[in-house]
């Protein structure tokens, strides 16, 4: 399949569906396309989905979707479906198997960074697919069995039910608390999960875990997450930006960032982490308090 992206100045081609043949509804008048839809509301059915700029196995990912996220399908073909994500508006491809539409919609989330769907509510029968925070699903009922509490998914199968908490729902922590809980994950170029995740994924996942949205990539946070503050002001929750790398402050002298020096999500002295960095990337860019 070829396919062509018209030229744009003023369009993020992440953010916005478009291409020479095909493109959203939304966008009429703003770009010329031989065919303009509206799209159909689908729901990521795997437990990470890998979207990439291109339908082509060979290319890197750009981001992922987790389970139970909603987005908007433009266009399937050959296995491949193009959509936009409901959640941070980013566009690309994804394997058309790894959605389902209608739209489901999705009543709890996983708030653990990782657990695991069973067959039925019994944690010693062969465990199913492997759920990462955020991922969200659609409960039907609950259970007990053994002293544990199960919910019940719509689909079949059950989780535990301490590692769940209604969408939404945030308890007390904030979005440093949810990314310390990420420590040691492994670092991955456009990861969003407790699988494998990148600087801006980290932050992104905490904030929403949190409560609150954020951008996908690292240049869209720096460019209008919250607002700009002076290096001296820095505190914790705050955000130390460098050109493609971002990190979450833990407090006034210590940093959690998913890193490719580490290949994980690691805590690092800000000073170090200045001094390290800025010998191969330069200095940082920018401060945001989201």
């Amino acid at each position: 399949m070829v396919l062509e992206t018209m030229p744009s100045k003023s369009l993020d081609r992440r953010l916005n569906a478009y291409r020479h043949d095909l493109a959203d509804t939304r966008l009429a008048g703003q770009v010329e396309a031989e065919r303009f839809v509206e799209g159909e509301a689908g729901t990521v059915a795997v437990p990470v989905a890998d979207l990439r700029p291109r339908p082509d196995l060979g290319n890197g990912i750009d981001t992922q979707l987790l389970m139970g996220e909603t987005l908007r399908i433009f266009e399937r073909r050959d296995g491949w479906a193009w959509v936009q994500a409901e959640t941070d508006g980013y566009v690309g491809y994804m394997a058309e198997a790894d959605l389902v539409s209608p739209a489901r919609v999705a009543n709890f989330w996983i708030s653990q960074p990782r657990t695991f769907i069973y067959p039925e509510p019994d944690m010693k029968r062969p465990r199913g697919p492997a759920l990462s925070l955020g991922c969200r699903i659609t409960v039907a009922g609950e259970a007990e069995a053994r002293g544990t509490r199960y919910l019940l998914l719509a689909d079949g199968g059950a989780v535990i039910a301490a590692h769940c908490a209604p969408v939404g729902k945030t308890g007390s922590e904030d979005c440093v608390s949810i990314a310390a809980r990420l420590l040691e994950t492994p670092y991955l170029w456009g990861g969003k999960s407790a699988f494998g995740i990148d600087c801006s994924g980290l932050v992104q996942l905490s904030m929403i875990m949190a409560g609150r949205s954020a951008p996908r990539d690292s240049d869209m946070q720096a460019a209008g997450l919250g607002q700009e503050i002076g290096f001296d002001e820095l505190r914790r929750g705050d955000l130390v930006f460098w050109k493609g790398h971002v990190a979450i402050m833990e407090d006034a002298e210590t940093i959690i960032h998913a890193n490719g020096h580490t290949m994980s999500v690691a805590r690092e002295g800000l000073k170090a982490a200045v001094e390290r960095i800025s010998y191969l990337y330069g200095a940082p860019t920018i401060c945001r308090r989201p």
